[in-house]
């Protein structure tokens, strides 16, 4: 019998009356410096109590296995880990067999993703001959594989919608039909307006009442530049209210470069004003995308007396 971690599911409903956990997400590092900054930020968030991390899946072969690699090392800290699967460039036999070696592994969360096209996240998306087209495929797989059987699950949700979606109507269909499917849980895409999240609750818990129930995970992605975060909104899709961008733009005064403490600091409070909205709101967890980075979120996480300061004399060293 394999020693298998706890399903983030079960972590959730472990978690202590009035406490609002948080997780944050990894990206596969591309060689051995990033890897050891991946380590460093993975021992913050073990120290300060970090409900799981996730591990993002690098298309087209580049991260694939670091990714293994890497889920296995946090899961040996030991941090509850989320490893991600896209069925991009993937046959459904090489789909079964990573499945296997995560379980092999003690592994027993799974993100379940279709993945973006390699090289143009917003281009056409084909499966290769023998692969499957859907993330409702993918679940359907894992529930079909013995040794995946304890294998908690759970899906990307668009708060804005899928590109590829022609109404939100229909995008939350495809939702609802993945966790009808047999998935546990949604991590939402990143988003920059607390209501656009709200409103995503509202219609699952409409279209489908049961699989409302199911916990929806807000993603968010702390502001720490305005070129990064208008980067990433243009690789998302996700919106950048006029007004916040108004605010960092005001906060650049026409040179980044110079003023960017000044821009981190708006984007922070920003975040910080995010998730006090969210928990308000009772969500069930705080999913930080952290670009393998720790200051800013634990900065959140202060803002919110959930972890000590980050400055010169505080941070990692005073957590350990």
């Amino acid at each position: 019998m394999e020693n298998y971690q706890l399903g983030i599911t079960d972590v959730l409903r472990r978690t202590p009356a009035g406490r609002v956990p948080f997780s944050v997400e990894f990206m596969p590092p591309r060689d051995d410096t990033a890897e050891q900054r991946l380590n460093r930020a993975a021992a913050t968030f073990h120290d300060l109590g970090a409900s799981f991390v996730s591990v993002t899946y690098g298309a087209g072969g580049s991260t694939r296995a670091r990714t293994q690699r890497v889920a296995e090392q946090l899961a040996q800290k030991p941090l509850t880990t989320l490893v991600h699967l896209t069925l991009v460039e993937h046959t459904e036999d090489e789909l079964r067999d990573i499945l296997k070696a995560y379980a092999h592994a003690g592994l027993s969360n799974l993100l379940a993703l279709r993945g973006d096209p390699p090289g143009d996240p917003l281009g056409e998306w084909t499966p290769v001959e023998g692969g499957l087209r859907y993330a409702s495929e993918l679940i359907e797989l894992v529930r079909s594989i013995d040794e995946c059987a304890h294998f908690d699950i759970g899906i990307a949700s668009f708060p804005e919608g899928h590109y590829r979606a022609s109404t939100l109507e229909e995008d939350t269909l495809h939702t609802v039909n993945k966790l009808r499917a047999g998935a546990n849980y949604s991590i939402t895409q990143m988003f920059f307006d607390p209501e656009y999240y709200l409103r995503l609750r509202d219609r699952i818990a409409a279209l489908d009442p049961v699989q409302g129930e199911k916990p929806i995970i807000p993603g968010l992605m702390p502001i720490t530049s305005l070129r990064s975060v208008r980067r990433q909104v243009e690789l998302s899709g996700a919106h950048l209210p006029r007004e916040l961008e108004e605010r960092l733009e005001k906060a650049a005064r026409g040179d980044e470069q110079a003023n960017r403490d000044d821009i981190r600091k708006v984007g922070i409070e920003y975040s910080t004003a995010m998730a006090e909205r969210l928990i308000a709101e009772g969500v069930p967890d705080l999913h930080f995308m952290t670009l393998n980075f720790a200051r800013a979120t634990q900065e959140v996480l202060h803002n919110l007396g959930m972890a000590p300061a980050w400055d010169a004399a505080h941070g990692q060293d005073v957590l350990r």
